[in-house]
């Protein structure tokens, strides 16, 4: 079979060598640049990891293709006008590529992308530029449009475009869209986020991204308070039921968005090693008896404190909520499911640590 998956990259001995192990189901491999400023679209991870360490990591996965994420929803004026700053992320690109472990960005600022252009046509020439999974690519004509908007960049076109997630929960026009996509832009890969396991249609999204730019240019993160007290952590502790909404894709449900899609995007690289190992083992095999949450990066702060039964999920799961119609009030069904594969798990010394510091 083809590699599939695209998964984020840790520079950690125990993790790069379960890559190493995974390499022939691996599409590609998505990483941070590492400055002094984070560029990425999660707030600043921490400890900081040495360049060098990144790319010695990095250079030991062959075949997989490499991205660095420069996808912050957006950047200050004063980065995107600075000559010597855009000068340190082309110096910064351009060690990796003498390295030979970067073969693109994946970027959400358009401003940026231009910058960099403007910067050194020569680095751009060489690099794919792929739309961030924020740029939500929900139509034939919005990722055509891109196309053209790259292109006039001089940076090279991307090999792989991520879809946007609402598409995960409708599976009809998924399917137009990439038989479209794939006879009008032949060889162009098309991918699914698989366990992000956000609100569907999540209503903060895009002040979420904004407010993380902000706390990476500030260095002041208070987004947890602010999730806790007012966004999504207060949502899904007042209608965990919706869970079963969040546009998801379980591992035994990957063929199917296979017959449509080229790979299949894996998320977590805020959370640690272990996560994405179990993750990763879970969508190579199809399967995963044990807590559902335990491979949804948005919600594995739920983890401790619920259990979904993965299995007790039907094999047509993917197929009953892509007919969903998100009226939820006359239905009920997911909140009849969710009752029926869930328990609450005993408080332990994790939870009572997370909810001190929330």
């Amino acid at each position: 079979m083809k590699p599939f998956l695209s998964v984020p990259f840790l520079p950690e001995d125990k993790y790069v060598d379960f890559l190493c192990r995974c390499a022939a189901d691996l599409d590609s491999i998505h990483f941070d640049l590492l400055r002094d400023q984070d560029l990425a679209s999660l707030t600043q991870i921490s400890p900081i990891i040495s360049q060098a360490a990144n790319i010695a990591g990095l250079a030991r996965l062959n075949g997989p293709k490499k991205y660095t994420l420069l996808n912050s929803r957006f950047y200050s004026p004063e980065l995107l006008t600075d000559h010597d700053c855009i000068k340190s992320i082309l110096s910064n690109l351009d060690h990796c590529l003498d390295r030979g472990v970067l073969d693109g960005i994946v970027y959400n600022d358009y401003y940026l992308l231009q910058a960099l252009a403007n910067g050194s046509p020569e680095i751009a020439a060489q690099l794919e530029a792929v739309p961030s999974i924020n740029a939500m690519q929900d139509s034939v004509r919005k990722i055509e449009a891109q196309l053209v908007y790259i292109g006039a960049t001089g940076f090279k076109m991307p090999g792989k475009i991520i879809l946007d997630r609402s598409l995960n929960r409708n599976l009809d026009e998924l399917a137009k869209m990439c038989l479209t996509m794939h006879q009008n832009v032949p060889g162009l890969k098309l991918e699914a986020l698989a366990n992000e396991g956000c609100l569907p249609y999540c209503p903060f999204k895009l002040s979420h991204d904004a407010y993380i730019a902000l706390a990476n240019m500030k260095g002041l993160d208070q987004l947890r308070s602010l999730n806790r007290n007012v966004g999504c952590v207060r949502l899904w502790s007042e209608h965990p039921h919706r869970l079963l909404q969040s546009p998801f894709i379980r591992p035994e449900d990957i063929d199917l968005y296979l017959y449509h899609v080229d790979t299949v995007k894996l998320c977590g690289r805020s959370l640690d090693s272990d996560f994405l190992i179990n993750a990763i083992t879970a969508y190579r095999a199809r399967r995963y008896n044990g807590n559902l949450l335990d491979l949804l990066s948005t919600t594995a702060w739920l983890a401790d404190r619920l259990y979904v039964d993965n299995s007790l999920l039907s094999f047509d799961f993917a197929n009953l909520l892509s007919q969903c119609d998100n009226r939820c009030g006359r239905c009920g069904f997911c909140q009849e499911l969710f009752d029926s594969i869930t328990h609450p798990l005993p408080p332990s010394v994790i939870s009572d640590l997370y909810a001190a510091a929330n």
